[in-house]
């Protein structure tokens, strides 16, 4: 960094906000360009999400080969995953071992939040404000801060009452817990309830899981990378990343069959079988009309029923298992990677269904429901996240005229491309809202928005712009796409984090963009073929056409 003619405030090209997957690329990017810049990074570490989600059980649910980076050949043939899914630990090893590959350290401030970032019209350029006192002026503001790292935490009445141990599973103590012999309160069955629960119901003396809305998923099938499957991966490294790129998820998985219809019964189970016994979301790909067609997704998500219940012994117990109320793949579809319903089989294990039964309140002993008390020592919120928009919002960014972030999503998020903000000039969001994100393999997803990013800047580097502002109509268009998609799909059937609906008075809106990646990619690649169709440049300010009112 440079020090302006103040002497106080430090001047770069480029500020970026995160150092996990997203802003290690970034940084990477923006110095290919020659541009200084300046990472900031809650956390003493590289690593992003997987830093600070190290709760037992944590992992991938993308395969480790296609849950890297693609643009570095020699990442590539360095690094070689150990597991089919990754943990936790061996993710953060990975990012450790690209950015001192990289060199990025040295352009990343660590344990440093950004509170604010400030447009100031007159400059042309943003302030951003630390928590550390810092103050840094740049050209381009970038947010690198994922969709899935402000924890949520329900305000239960009388939480702070409980006299025992509290923990979210999103700010795990770095040292681990201790669980042996205590009794133990899992509250929430998503993702991470789902991998903890086998985890915690091994170490604790009693484990009780609170869960409110009942999951299908399927078994993960991990197991060990050996040498010859290595061999072979990497001999295709190149055709697997270009299927990935150009696929529905973010995966080079090929669909199965395309429907149910006209196939027989025996061919429709066959399907299935084989999808559950590849297992991940190989099982998802059995049939490409899963999200669109209720018909089908009645079969599939029937088959997951009677597979649940195969796998619980007491009947009432697998009923409160069995998913009734939302259609398979609604809400995000979870991997199993150690017998989480066959956990619902040991003495020492007790399922609270608290749709029946709600939480009242926490007591000085435990959880007090409707129907019981629970006397616990340790209570785990596997209580998820204030997903896509609560990183974002948690930093004050103030635009054009002091336009507020937090103003211009009142009624929810609203980019254009899930890239940028009309009315915050120089500002991108990688992998924003309105971005397939969280619908897709994050690192796919990740690399093509830098990409992206980074092709523009060089882009207004070579013409001579300064500034770049999404159109206000473009972005009220893609929003509206995004939503008209989600709602001729199953999505508009579940209350999920993916509406906000996890969060009390956030916005119902559909968040990530639901066509795909690959539909995604093409209109990005086709939004530059039109000369940035959607976005105004500008060499000044009043130059860029503003919407803040």
């Amino acid at each position: 960094m440079t020090r302006d003619d103040t002497g106080g405030t430090a001047a770069v090209d480029a500020v970026v906000v995160g150092a996990g997957f997203s802003g290690l690329y970034m940084s990477h990017r923006l110095r290919e360009l020659g541009l200084s810049v300046q990472v900031f990074e809650k956390a003493p570490d590289v690593g992003g999400t997987w830093y600070w989600n190290r709760y037992p059980g944590a992992r991938c649910d993308s395969e480790s080969h296609i849950y890297c980076y693609s643009f570095s050949e020699e990442i590539r043939e360095e690094w070689e995953w150990s597991e089919r899914y990754p943990e936790q630990p061996e993710i953060l090893d990975y990012l450790r071992f690209a950015a001192d590959h990289l060199d990025l350290r040295e352009q990343i401030s660590f344990e440093t939040a950004v509170e604010s970032a400030t447009f100031d019209e007159d400059a042309g350029t943003w302030t951003v404000e630390t928590d550390g006192g810092e103050s840094v002026t740049s050209r381009f503001f970038i947010s690198a801060v994922g969709c899935l790292s402000e924890p949520y935490t329900p305000d239960f009445d009388n939480r702070d009452a409980f006299e025992g141990e509290s923990y979210h599973t999103a700010r795990w103590p770095q040292n681990g817990v201790e669980l042996a012999g205590k009794r133990v309160g899992v509250i929430g069955t998503g993702s991470t309830g789902i991998q903890l629960t086998p985890e915690v119901a091994d170490r604790a003396g009693h484990l009780t899981v609170f869960q409110r809305t009942p999951n299908y998923a399927v078994p993960a099938r991990n197991r060990p990378l050996g040498d010859d499957e290595w061999a072979e991966i990497k001999a295709n490294y190149d055709e697997i990343w270009e299927d990935a790129r150009f696929s529905w998820l973010g995966m080079p998985f090929e669909m199965t069959h395309a429907t149910t219809a006209g196939l027989s019964d025996e061919e429709i189970r066959d399907a299935l079988e084989e999808g559950w016994q590849a297992g991940g979301f190989r099982f998802l790909h059995t049939f490409e009309d899963t999200l669109f067609n209720d018909d089908t997704n009645e079969i599939v998500s029937e088959f997951l029923r009677e597979k649940i219940r195969e796998q619980v012994d007491d009947p009432e117990t697998a009923e409160k298992l069995v998913p009734t109320a939302h259609p398979y793949g609604s809400k995000r579809p979870p991997m199993d990677y150690g017998g989480y319903y066959e956990t619902f089989n040991r003495e020492d294990v007790t399922l609270a269904d608290v749709a029946e039964n709600p939480i009242t309140e926490f007591t000085p002993e435990g959880i007090q429901t409707t129907a019981n008390h629970y006397d616990l020592d340790t209570v785990i919120f596997a209580t998820g996240f204030d997903a896509m928009t609560g990183a974002l919002l948690a930093m004050d960014i103030e635009g054009r005229d002091g336009y507020t972030l937090e103003e211009a999503w009142e009624g929810g998020p609203r980019t254009y491309l899930g890239l940028g903000v009309d009315g915050f000039p120089n500002l991108f969001t990688i992998t924003g809202p309105q971005s397939p994100s969280v619908l897709s393999n994050m690192p796919v997803s990740i690399e093509q928005h830098v990409d992206w990013i980074a092709d523009c800047i060089e882009y207004m580097q070579s013409e001579g712009y300064e500034y770049i502002e999404p159109q206000s109509a473009a972005a009220e268009r893609w929003v509206s796409q995004t939503n008209m998609l989600a709602d001729q799909m199953l999505f508009s059937e579940a209350e999920s984090w993916y509406r906000g609906a996890n969060v009390p008075d956030k916005p119902r809106v559909f968040t990530p963009f639901p066509g795909g990646v690959e539909t995604y990619r093409r209109e990005c690649e086709r939004v530059v073929e039109n000369g940035y169709e959607g976005f105004e440049f500008g060499q000044s300010v009043d130059g860029v056409a503003g919407s803040a009112d």
